[in-house]
């Protein structure tokens, strides 16, 4: 039996334990729209492949409810940055719940937490705190408009700052009011910025970016110098808010915000997944000017008080820093990529690798409608490893070389399966 034959058999192991996902699953359909839905609904994934419910989960690891064990490259798409269940996040954040859970007023780790974001992030002088990604991007969006009077935003084509109507990438329930002053311009390009924030001078109250470019069934894409010194200096000349949505990559690649590896000077950014290792939590830190805007913006959360998820994410930033968390992802995601592109180029397949290496991905050469990426990632499903088909990964401080040397195992499997049928 050649080498080949065997890897065809491994990866065409399709008959996991589905047993209790699907019978949970037509449950749920039942009492649920779709039975799970937005990015977790199996139409986002990969239907069958992917896990429909997750039991429990450790580490770089999570298993389902049929007990198959997958390797998590996903880690909750972003929150879960030193693991699941970290020890000492989980011990930061019991002692919190043993005083009790949610008050009708803040405990005092909303102070001592706001300290460090402020005394660590280079230009912050303030910050407020809610539940969600879409809370901080929201409201720092209505900041802006009330600093300036103004009411148009400019973004990126194809980014993603959240799910209220002004930016959900879904048409379900929007209607033209609700984008008529949201104004789109083209990453790395100088050009378009210009046309763009031209044809609304004097109206645009901000303009909000990402660090790098993450676009939803695209690879990640690094922005040009050029760039943002024109965004920048358009911010600067035509006292335009410049709001950084740093919600996915944010302590992630660096331990006090992505602005400064790339040259952004933000008046406000947002954060949210990574800081708090999956207890529910988001900030939004500004400059002094922007204060008094700030505290006129009603920003307010049934849930916003909960003392527990902050004193998880005042530990989980202390670990960020105190065992450079940024450096020892970048290098294990490197450690993946040189792994994949070494097994891919031993079956003769073509790839190419995509960075920031903490939150990673791959992609295909001639791969337009994203197929071969989907067989990759159902392949590599299959044998226990989560790599999903159109959303960058994410490296976590649990996984160590042994999960490394793992996937690219199973990956070099699904490449050669992939030869075989001439995918």
């Amino acid at each position: 039996m050649s080498i080949n034959q065997i890897c065809m058999i491994s990866v065409n192991k399709t008959e996991l334990p589905r047993t209790q996902s699907l019978e949970w699953y037509e449950r749920a359909t039942k009492v649920i729209p779709g039975g799970t839905y937005g990015h977790t609904s199996p139409a986002a994934t990969l239907p069958y492949y992917f896990p429909y419910y997750v039991d429990r989960a450790e580490g770089c690891y999570l298993w389902d409810v049929d007990g198959n064990r997958y390797l998590d490259f996903m880690c909750a798409y972003g929150p879960v940055i030193l693991g699941h269940r970290h020890p000492e996040v989980e011990a930061a954040a019991d002692a919190e719940r043993k005083k009790g859970g949610l008050y009708s007023h803040p405990t005092t780790v909303m102070v001592e937490l706001a300290e460090l974001l402020v005394a660590r992030i280079d230009f912050a002088d303030w910050c407020v705190f809610g539940k969600n990604g879409s809370d901080m991007t929201t409201w720092s969006l209505q900041v802006a408009r009330q600093a300036t009077g103004k009411k148009k935003v400019l973004v990126i084509k194809g980014a993603y700052h959240g799910v209220d109507a002004w930016t959900n990438p879904s048409p379900g329930g929007i209607i033209e009011e609700d984008r008529s002053h949201v104004h789109t311009f083209k990453w790395n390009d100088i050009q378009s910025l210009r046309e763009t924030a031209s044809a609304h001078k004097g109206e645009v109250a901000a303009i909000m970016v990402t660090p790098f470019h993450h676009p939803a069934f695209g690879a990640n894409q690094m922005p040009e110098t050029a760039f943002v010194e024109a965004v920048n200096d358009l911010c600067e000349k035509e006292s335009i808010v410049l709001i950084m949505d740093d919600i996915r990559a944010g302590f992630r690649i660096s331990d006090n915000g992505s602005h400064g590896l790339f040259g952004w000077k933000p008046d406000l950014s947002c954060y949210c997944k990574a800081i708090g290792n999956g207890y529910p939590v988001s900030v939004t830190v500004g400059k002094e000017h922007l204060k008094d805007a700030g505290g006129k913006v009603f920003l307010t959360g049934s849930y916003w008080n909960d003392g527990i998820a902050l004193a998880a994410c005042k530990k989980c930033l202390e670990i960020i820093k105190d065992q450079s968390v940024p450096e020892k992802l970048a290098n294990v995601g490197q450690s993946l990529l040189d792994g994949l592109a070494k097994a891919a180029k031993a079956n003769d397949v073509k790839i190419r690798c995509h960075g920031p290496t903490a939150t990673p991905i791959i992609s295909f050469d001639n791969d337009p409608d994203l197929r071969k990426m989907q067989r990759f990632s159902e392949f590599s499903a299959i044998n226990g490893v989560l790599f999903h088909p159109h959303h960058n990964w994410f490296m976590s401080l649990a996984h160590n070389e042994e999960a490394i040397r793992e996937a690219v195992e199973v990956a070099e499997k699904a490449f050669c399966a992939m030869k075989e049928e001439e995918i």
